[in-house]
């Protein structure tokens, strides 16, 4: 009746050949069955008692660590704490993971001081009282002298960055076991701690 020239207008067969919306999703709604069935699909079924609703939330949880655990290793930014993140932190562990400090071995050496001095010698009594004393001296100079480097070159390589608490940063993790150390020390001793 309303028609003109008797032409009816074409419509599109396909999803593909229907006019998209700037800014839309650009495919067709799903009809509520399907979308109730991909829904059903998904659900996760809830534990039937308590004790395997427990063990599924620190089996979630072990995953979880490891996975942290693996990511600080790496070094990974995102997995990293607060502490350990950011550009100059990272620098302070590859220079002091590029070299050798007494303050590394400390744990070691004390633990043989107190071995010594379970041997009932005069010689090692003498061993005992003062190697503790001189081995604190050294330690403790060298954590500030490799603190005051740390601080100084981070300054210069650094300069937009902050360089609060590096040089006791770097202090601390010289007196770390170096396969202990988290992150992963990158350097070996004797590197170029290049950035």
């Amino acid at each position: 009746m309303f028609r003109r020239g008797g032409a009816t207008p074409q419509t599109p067969e396909t999803a593909e050949d229907l006019p998209t919306k700037e800014g839309g999703k650009g495919r067709p709604t799903p009809k509520r069955a399907e979308a109730e069935k991909s829904r059903r699909n998904q659900r996760v079924v809830a534990p039937k008692d308590r004790k395997e609703a427990y063990k599924q939330v620190r089996e979630r949880q072990a995953r979880d660590r490891a996975k942290v655990r693996e990511g600080m290793a790496r070094g990974d930014e995102k997995y990293l704490p607060k502490r350990d993140q950011g550009p100059v932190r990272a620098f302070a562990r590859d220079y002091v993971d590029s070299r050798r400090t007494v303050g590394s071995y400390l744990m070691l050496i004390m633990f043989v001081v107190v071995m010594a001095s379970f041997v009932p010698h005069p010689a090692t009594q003498v061993f005992f009282v003062l190697v503790p004393p001189v081995l604190l001296a050294v330690v403790l100079t060298e954590s500030l002298l490799l603190s005051q480097s740390v601080k100084r070159i981070a300054r210069e390589r650094f300069p937009d960055e902050a360089v609060k608490g590096v040089g006791l940063y770097a202090a601390s993790r010289s007196l770390q076991i170096r396969r202990l150390r988290l992150p992963n020390p990158r350097r070996k001793p004797g590197e170029k701690h290049l950035v």
